[in-house]
C-alpha cells in the first residue's frame, strides 16, 4: 500500500463519464493500489498483438514489479487513468514525467511520456481518444505542457489517435520507432476535433434511444390502464417496427395479448435494444441490473419517486443514473413521459402518448410531461385553429432529466435529415454554456425555437439539480437570443412560431404586405406589425365582395413586388351569395404562394375554421428552402397523409409539386408576433454567416498576467485586488487606470495633487457614495490648493470622516460620457460581458447590453449600439460624437483578459469616460478565484450527478 508520503490526495474531480463513440457510456477514473486485481484481469483479455504494440516486445504476462508501478501513483509526475465499463477496465493510459533526456523526473520539468492500451473488444469505440482528452487535461493541470509517445510503425491505430487529436506535433523516426511529440494546449482545431467527436456520440447516444431494434416494457402488467400496460399498448397501437417484449415477474403466462411475455429481462433470448422501466421505485435498481447484464443500450424510466418527491429522492435518483452508467447505458427519466419516433422504418410511441403524432418535420422536447401532452395535442389537432395538419419526426419527454438532456437531444437533431425545426420547452438549463453553444450551431442550421419555465424567479423543479443564474430573465432572454435562440414567453408562441417555421421560407427583411378584405382587420395587423418592429406597407383592402380570384390576384401582386419581404392575408367570413368557399380560397392563396416560394405568407382568420383545415390540408412541413426560388430543390419534397396516424404518402398526381402549408392565425398579434420573430431569426442568420474576429494585440503580456494571477491566488480565495494589483493585472492587458492616490487628510490630498498635476478631481470612495456624482461626492476641476482644500472641507462636513469617506485625489480625464463596463463569470451563463451609461437612471432603468465572451469585434460593435441610451454617444442633440471605436477596443480587451484567464471572475470599470478622442478608465475593481476544474472547454464529460 502507499502511504500518505508516498502520493498526493486522490484527486476525486478527475473521475468522468463519458460518451463513446457508438453512443454507450464509460467511466475515467485514477488507477490506485486497489485495482491491481483489476489491472491483472484486464491485461490478460489484451491479445498478443496489442500487448506487442505497447511494450515493442512479446509481454504475455505482467510481473508483480509492473502491476506495482502500474497501479502506485502519486498523481503529479506519474498518472494513470482507466476506462471502466461494469466496474472493469477496458482500456488505460498512463503518463510519466520526464526530463530532457527522457529520465524520471519532477517540476519544472513540462514534459511527459504517455502510453496507451485499450482491450481489442473496445478498439474502435473512440475509448483511446476519450482518455487522450483527459490525460492532456490532467497533465495540464499539473503543470505539464507536452506529450512524448513511442509507437511501432505498424501501430497504425494508435498513430491515428494521436495525429487526429487536432494537437501541434512534432514527428520523427529513430531505431524502427515513431515519435511523437506534441504540445498539449489546446488549439482551434483541437477544439474542433473534440467537439465533432462530442456531437458524434452524443447523437449516437440519443438514437440508440429513438430507433431500437427492441424494446422491453418492464412492470406491463395484465391488466389495462397501468402505466407499463398503457406504454406496451402504445407501442402496440403505433406500429412499432420492430420485436416487443412484455416483462413482469408476476406472468406466468407466455403471451401477453399477442406480446411475447416474460419474467425477466434476463429471460429474453434476443438481444434489448430499449428498455422502458415502470415499476416502483424501489425496485429501478434491480431491473437496471438485470438490464445492463443482458446488454440493454438505453432506458426509459417512467417510475416516479425521485428528485421530484424530496432529499430521499434526490439520492435515490443519483444512485440510480451511476448504476446505468455502470452498464453504459444512457437514461431518459427518471419521471419521464417518454419517447416518440414516427419515422416509418421505426414506428416508436414509448410513451404514455395514446395516440400517435403524424409523421412531420418539428423535433420537440419537453421537460414536463404536461407540457409534452399540450404541444402534441396542439400540433396533432386539424382545422378549427393554428395548428392544421402538422407533423412530428420525434419528442422527447425527459421529466426530471438526470441524464439525458436537452444539450444531448440538441446534438441529434443538428444532423438529423428528418427534424427541420426543433421546439423546446424547459424548466431549466443544466449547463448553460454547453447549450448556448450547441444551440448557436443548431440554429446555423436550422431553427431553435425555446420556452423557458420557472423564469420569473420561481425555483426549478426540484428534480432538476441546477447552478442558480445571478442574472435577470431578461440578460438570460439576450444572451440566448445572441446564440441564434428563438425565445418565446408562452407554449400559444412556441407553436405559432415553429408552425411558421416548419412551414414557410424565412423572410429576407422587415417589409410586410398585408392584402384582404377586411378593412378594420387590415389595420390591427399592420399596427402590430409597427408595434413588433417590422415595416408594414399600407394594407390592402380587397372588401368583403372579394372572390378567390381577387384574394389570388392581390397576393400574386405582393409577392411579385421587390419592395416586400412577407405577406400577411386577411380574411373575415362573407356573407351572401358572393360569399368564396373556404376551400376554393385556400387553393387560391396556396397556388398563387407557390408560385413565389422564396416569399413566406401568413393568414389571419376569424372564426375560419374550414380555411385553416383547408389551408393545411395534404401537404408538407418542410422549411421552403430559400434556393427554390432560384431552381432548388423542390419546395415539397416531403408529404404526409392528413388523417390522424397514417404514414406519409406519396404526392398524389393531382398536387402541385410545390404546394406548401400556410399557417393559419386566429388574431393579427399571434400572427405577426411569428413573423417578427422569423424576421430577427432570419438576421441572425445573415449574421451568423460573418461572426466577426477576437481580435489578438501584441501588446499583451498573456503569460504575464498568468505568473501575476498566481502569485496573487497564493494569499488566498475569493480575493478583491487593491487598487495597485488592480492596475498592474488590467496594465498587463494594455488597459490603464487613471492613477487615484489616497488621501486620509487635506494635507496629503495636497500632495497627491502635487504628484500628479492639477487640476485634480477629489471623490470619495465609500461605498455608499462609490459612483454617485449625482449626490455630490465628487469635486471636479480643481485648479489650485486653495480649491482642493475647500472641496475637502465640504465633503467631510457633508458625508462624515475622512474614514469614513476614502477620498482619493485623481487626475482629470478629458470631458465625455461617462460608461460602465464589466465582466462576470455567471455560474449558469458563464463569462459574461456588459455595458451601459454611468448613472442612476440607466441603473434604475436596467438599460445594460450583454454578450458573451469571448466578444468579436462585431459584438463589440452592435453592444455599444444596443443599449437605449445609446445616441447619447452619436452626438444626440448637437453634443461631440464621442469615440466609440476606443470604447470597443477597450471592451475587446477585457473580453480577452476573462477569456484567458478563467481564475478572473469579475471585472468592474466604472466610469469609463468616452471622450471624443480616446477613452479614460477612472475606476477599476477586480476579483480573483481559482478556475473550475472542469468546464465547458474541458474534456468530454457527462454532468455529475
Amino acid at each position: 500500500m502507499q502511504t500518505p508520503s508516498d502520493r498526493h490526495e486522490y484527486p476525486a474531480h478527475w473521475e468522468a463519464d463519458v460518451v463513446l463513440r457508438d453512443g454507450s457510456t464509460a467511466r475515467v477514473r485514477p488507477i490506485t493500489v486497489d485495482d491491481a486485481e483489476r489491472l491483472v484481469s484486464f491485461y490478460e483479455q489484451v491479445s498478443d498483438e496489442s500487448k506487442y504494440y505497447r511494450f515493442f516486445a512479446p509481454y504475455p504476462r505482467l510481473s508483480a514489479k509492473d502491476v506495482h508501478r502500474f497501479t502506485h501513483h502519486d498523481f503529479v509526475d506519474r498518472v494513470g487513468l482507466a476506462a471502466t465499463v461494469g466496474g472493469e477496465f477496458i482500456a488505460t493510459v498512463r503518463y510519466d514525467r520526464i526530463d530532457a533526456r527522457g529520465l524520471p523526473a519532477s517540476a519544472p520539468a513540462d514534459e511527459a511520456e504517455v502510453a496507451f492500451l485499450v482491450q481489442d473488444a473496445h478498439q474502435g469505440r473512440g475509448v483511446a481518444s476519450a482518455l487522450l482528452e483527459h490525460v492532456a487535461a490532467v497533465a495540464r493541470e499539473r503543470g505539464i505542457r507536452r506529450f512524448a509517445a513511442e509507437v511501432l510503425p505498424a501501430n497504425n491505430k494508435m498513430i491515428k489517435v494521436f495525429t487526429d487529436a487536432g494537437y501541434t506535433q512534432k514527428r520523427s523516426f529513430e531505431d524502427g520507432v515513431v515519435r511523437l511529440e506534441f504540445d498539449l494546449e489546446p488549439t482551434d482545431r483541437s477544439l474542433a476535433v473534440q467537439r465533432a467527436r462530442e456531437q458524434r456520440a452524443e447523437a449516437r447516444s440519443v438514437k440508440r434511444l429513438l430507433a431500437p431494434g427492441s424494446v422491453a416494457v418492464i412492470g406491463a402488467g395484465r391488466t389495462p390502464g397501468g402505466v407499463g400496460r398503457s406504454v406496451l399498448d402504445n407501442l402496440r397501437g403505433a406500429g412499432f417496427t420492430g420485436r416487443l417484449y412484455a416483462v413482469n415477474r408476476a406472468l406466468e403466462e407466455k403471451d401477453l395479448d399477442g406480446v411475447p411475455a416474460h419474467r425477466s429481462v434476463r429471460d429474453i433470448e434476443e438481444p434489448v435494444d430499449l428498455a422502458v422501466v415502470a415499476v416502483p421505485a424501489e425496485q429501478v435498481l434491480d431491473v437496471v441490473s438485470e438490464c445492463g447484464e443482458h446488454g440493454v443500450q438505453g432506458l426509459v424510466v417512467v417510475s416516479a419517486g425521485y428528485a421530484e418527491s424530496g432529499v430521499e429522492g434526490r439520492e435515490r435518483q443519483r444512485e440510480l443514473v451511476r448504476h446505468a452508467r455502470t452498464y453504459g447505458m444512457r437514461i431518459i427519466g427518471p419521471n419521464a413521459f417518454g419517447v416518440i419516433n414516427t419515422s416509418p422504418e421505426v414506428r416508436l410511441n414509448a410513451s404514455l402518448a395514446p395516440e400517435m403524432p403524424r409523421p412531420g418535420r418539428i423535433g420537440l422536447f419537453a421537460q414536463s410531461g404536461a407540457i409534452g401532452i399540450a404541444l402534441l395535442s396542439r400540433l396533432h389537432r386539424r382545422g378549427g385553429g393554428v395548428t392544421g395538419v402538422t407533423g412530428v419526426s420525434t419528442f422527447i419527454s425527459s421529466g426530471n432529466r438526470a441524464d439525458v438532456s436537452g444539450n444531448d437531444v440538441l446534438q441529434y437533431w443538428f444532423d438529423d435529415p428528418d427534424t427541420d425545426v426543433a421546439l423546446m420547452y424547459l424548466e431549466s438549463i443544466g449547463n448553460p454554456r454547453k447549450f448556448t453553444r450547441l444551440a448557436r450551431r443548431t440554429a446555423a442550421a436550422k431553427p431553435l425555437v425555446v420556452v423557458q419555465g420557472a423564469r420569473h424567479g420561481g425555483a426549478a423543479p426540484q428534480g432538476h439539480a441546477v447552478r442558480a443564474t445571478r442574472l435577470p430573465h431578461a440578460t438570460v432572454s439576450a444572451l440566448l437570443r445572441q446564440a441564434g435562440v428563438i425565445r418565446v414567453d408562452t407554449i400559444t408562441e412556441l407553436v405559432d412560431a415553429g408552425l411558421l417555421l416548419a412551414r414557410q421560407p424565412l423572410p429576407r427583411g422587415p417589409r410586410v404586405a398585408i392584402v384582404g378584405n377586411s378593412e378594420s382587420l387590415g389595420l390591427l395587423t399592420y399596427d402590430a406589425c409597427l408595434a413588433e418592429g417590422l415595416r408594414p406597407l399600407p394594407p390592402k383592402d380587397l372588401t368583403t365582395a372579394a372572390s378567390a380570384a381577387d384574394f389570388h390576384r392581390a397576393l400574386s401582386d405582393a409577392l411579385a413586388d421587390d419592395g416586400c419581404d412577407a405577406v400577411v392575408v386577411t380574411a373575415i367570413p362573407a356573407v351572401g351569395e358572393t360569399s368564396t368557399a373556404d376551400a376554393a380560397l385556400a387553393e387560391a392563396l396556396r397556388s398563387s404562394a407557390a408560385a413565389a416560394p422564396a416569399k413566406p405568407v401568413l393568414v389571419v382568420h376569424v372564426e375560419l375554421g374550414g380555411l385553416a383545415e383547408a389551408l393545411s390540408a395534404a401537404a408538407s412541413t418542410a422549411p421552403q428552402a430559400a434556393e427554390a426560388a432560384t431552381g432548388g430543390a423542390s419546395a415539397a419534397a416531403r408529404r404526409f397523409h392528413p388523417v390522424d396516424g397514417a404514414p406519409p404518402a406519396e404526392a398524389s398526381a393531382d398536387s402541385p409539386a410545390d404546394s406548401r402549408l400556410i399557417p393559419a392565425y386566429p388574431a393579427a398579434e399571434r400572427a405577426v408576433r411569428a413573423l417578427a420573430e422569423a424576421v430577427k431569426y432570419a438576421q441572425w442568420r445573415l449574421d451568423a454567416t460573418e461572426p466577426g474576429k477576437v481580435p489578438e494585440y501584441e501588446d499583451i503580456d498573456e503569460k504575464g498576467a498568468a505568473e501575476l494571477i498566481d502569485g496573487l491566488l497564493a494569499r488566498g480565495e475569493g480575493l478583491t485586488l487593491d487598487g495597485e494589483d488592480t492596475c498592474a493585472l488590467l496594465g498587463r492587458y494594455g488597459i490603464d487606470v487613471h492613477r487615484a492616490l489616497p488621501a486620509p487628510t487635506p494635507d496629503d490630498a495636497v500632495a497627491a495633487a502635487d504628484t500628479i498635476g492639477y487640476p485634480v478631481a477629489l471623490k470619495t470612495t465609500a461605498p455608499h457614495l462609490r459612483h454617485r456624482a449625482d449626490l455630490g461626492g465628487v469635486r471636479l476641476d480643481l485648479a489650485d490648493e486653495e480649491q482642493l482644500r475647500r472641496a475637502y472641507a465640504e465633503l467631510t462636513e457633508l458625508f462624515g470622516t475622512p474614514t469614513v469617506l476614502r477620498p482619493v485625489v485623481q487626475g482629470m480625464a478629458p470631458r465625455g460620457v461617462d460608461t460602465v463596463v464589466r465582466a462576470v463569470i455567471d455560474p449558469a451563463a458563464g463569462a459574461v460581458l456588459s455595458f451601459g451609461l454611468a448613472g442612476a437612471a440607466s441603473e434604475l432603468l436596467g438599460d445594460t447590453a450583454h454578450r458573451l465572451i469571448p466578444v468579436t469585434d462585431r459584438d463589440a460593435t452592435s453592444l455599444v449600439r444596443s443599449i437605449r441610451t445609446a445616441p447619447l454617444l452619436f452626438g444626440w442633440r448637437g453634443s461631440a460624437p464621442v469615440d466609440t471605436a476606443a470604447l470597443e477596443q477597450l471592451m475587446l480587451r477585457v473580453s480577452r483578459l476573462v477569456d484567458d484567464h478563467p481564475e478572473v471572475v469579475a471585472v468592474s470599470l466604472e466610469p469609463v469616460v468616452v471622450a471624443p478622442t480616446g477613452v479614460s478608465v477612472l475606476g477599476a475593481t477586480v476579483r480573483l478565484a481559482r478556475a473550475p476544474i472542469r468546464d465547458d472547454l474541458g474534456p468530454r464529460t457527462l454532468p455529475v450527478v
